[in-house]
């Protein structure tokens, strides 16, 4: 499994496509390209174990740099494009990266970053402004073979920071240093989602975060398709499935809610027959969305549940999912605990923290307090969510124990709120947190963004209210309710939570209307 047999079966079959351009790159031109840049790698001293550092949008020339790292063996850190420049700096420096290869696209921040560390080299894809050389022209001049040390590198991700400082997540080395052994995720595509060579894929994700880069990459390693979105709109990706044939896609529930909320015209007017089956993770998804989504498509929508630590991974299909609504599945490759604070396990229907038992192992990078905190006294492992299963061992989440609200002495998860709130069609994104009061300690807050800005104001913030209050317990419903132009949220569905949260506890309170 791996795109060089590929390139050496079926050398003109597109690798990917970049879906806006139509820019396409065959197995044949990847294999080529990524063996120049391993030649390039190693000619700056670049050795297996050694870390190369990508900031870069959704570009024709990332997976290229990617198989270039993994079949010399280097360790991949792909930061999000949408981070500031200390959290860049921050990253390059704590994933000991020997190389920065950054996109013209991103220049203006890449110039601000190259002074802060030093003793990088550095390059840009897309053209080249001083004191960064172009990937492009620097590789160019090396074999288009193998290097003679091939070696299976892989990825070292960070979380994306949505309740404190970036984490570097290290997996356990892999047990086949072979750069063609075989590849899990393409091995769960094939078992749960009907992978095969034929398949075609559709990325709408930024690749830096790891499941568009896993799952895109698995597509390539068993010869499939990848059709790149270099950036998401809810009508073209509907357009693309139609136009590329599309037969499978990863989601997260961002996604579908501003597909459903496209007027009824648009969410008709392309053909999704082609689709196979797709699955969604990343977020929560409100069991309304969901509904909607299966009577639309149909009883091919899959969810996991999983962590860029890769310590346990739960899976539940469409018909599962209906007959335990709100579950994210039973465990696939780990057994799903449910502990009380001591890290004793709870029976079933006891919400608690989630740990997965015999799973895969991590720690995170250069911080072994976090990676002791992430265990529990038995050594099972968590992503740091609450929640319980049922008797059948299905898993619903509750929230991240870090978002709770305590109010009155009372454990408030915003999950359920928010949950409800953007059912409502005036509703385009919601957050829910925690807010200082006087009396109750915390107070519930749901910052908006409506669906037309012009509407933010008492009349809606009235019907809101009372929308919450019709349909939630007294003490969950919101005390207070601001409008935001637009939430922080990830590309990839996660919500910069801490952010909004952080703003209401400071002395100058968040800007919101």
């Amino acid at each position: 499994m791996h795109p060089s047999l590929h390139a050496a079966a079926n050398p003109d079959k597109p690798a990917y496509v970049m879906a806006y351009s139509g820019e396409t790159v065959t197995y044949g031109q990847l294999d080529q390209r990524s063996n120049q840049g391993a030649h390039l790698f190693r000619s700056l001293g670049l050795k297996p174990g050694d870390a190369v550092a990508l900031f870069i949008e959704n570009h024709p020339r990332y997976y290229e740099i990617l198989w270039a790292c993994q079949r010399s063996g280097l360790r991949f850190t792909c930061l999000s494009s949408k981070l500031t420049t200390g959290e860049v700096e921050y990253i390059v420096k704590d994933c000991e990266a020997k190389a920065f290869v950054t996109s013209a696209y991103l220049a203006e921040m890449a110039l601000a970053v190259a002074p802060l560390i030093p003793g990088v080299a550095l390059y840009m894809v897309g053209g080249a402004i001083a004191p960064y050389a172009s990937f492009e022209d620097a590789r160019a001049p090396f074999p288009t073979t193998p290097v003679a040390d091939e070696t299976a590198g892989s990825a070292m991700l960070y979380s994306s920071g949505t309740t404190g400082r970036p984490k570097g997540v290290k997996r356990a080395a892999a047990v086949d240093p072979a750069i063609d052994a075989p590849n899990g995720l393409a091995m769960i595509g094939q078992a749960l989602y009907g992978w095969n060579t034929d398949t075609v894929y559709l990325s709408p994700a930024p690749l830096y975060h790891a499941a568009p880069l896993g799952w895109s990459m698995g597509v390539q390693a068993m010869g499939g398709t990848v059709i790149m979105m270099e950036r998401f709109d809810p009508e073209d990706a509907l357009r693309f499935i139609q136009q590329y044939r599309v037969t499978t896609a990863q989601w997260v529930p961002t996604h579908f809610v501003r597909m459903l909320k496209l007027p009824p015209e648009a969410r008709t007017k392309y053909d999704v027959s082609s689709l196979i089956s797709v699955f969604h993770a990343a977020a929560p998804c409100p069991v309304p969305v969901k509904e909607q989504m299966i009577a639309w498509w149909g009883p091919i929508v899959h969810e996991y549940y999983a962590g860029t630590e890769g310590n346990g991974f739960c899976i539940i299909n469409s018909e599962e999912w209906l007959a335990h609504k709100g579950s994210v599945g039973r465990g696939m490759t780990a057994q799903v605990r449910i502990c009380d604070d001591e890290g004793e396990p709870l029976p079933p229907r006891a919400e608690g923290m989630v740990f997965f038992e015999g799973g895969g192992q991590f720690e995170y990078h250069g911080d072994p307090a976090k990676t002791a905190d992430s265990r529990n006294r038995h050594g099972w492992t968590t992503l740091g969510d609450v929640g319980w299963v049922d008797e059948e061992g299905f898993l619903y989440l509750t929230d991240r124990k870090s978002f709770m609200i305590i109010s009155g002495g009372v454990n408030i998860y915003p999950q359920e709120i928010e949950n409800l709130l953007i059912g409502h069609p005036k509703v385009a994104d919601v957050a829910v947190v925690g807010a200082p009061d006087e009396e109750m300690g915390e107070k519930v807050v749901a910052v908006i963004q409506p669906m037309d800005w012009a509407e933010a104001g008492e009349a809606l913030r009235s019907e809101l209210m009372a929308y919450a209050r019709a349909n939630l317990s007294h003490v969950k419903a919101p005390r207070q309710l601001d409008f935001m132009q637009e939430l922080p949220r990830h590309q990839t569905g996660k919500l910069y939570k801490r952010l909004i949260r952080d703003a209401y506890w400071a002395k100058d309170g968040p800007r919101v209307a």
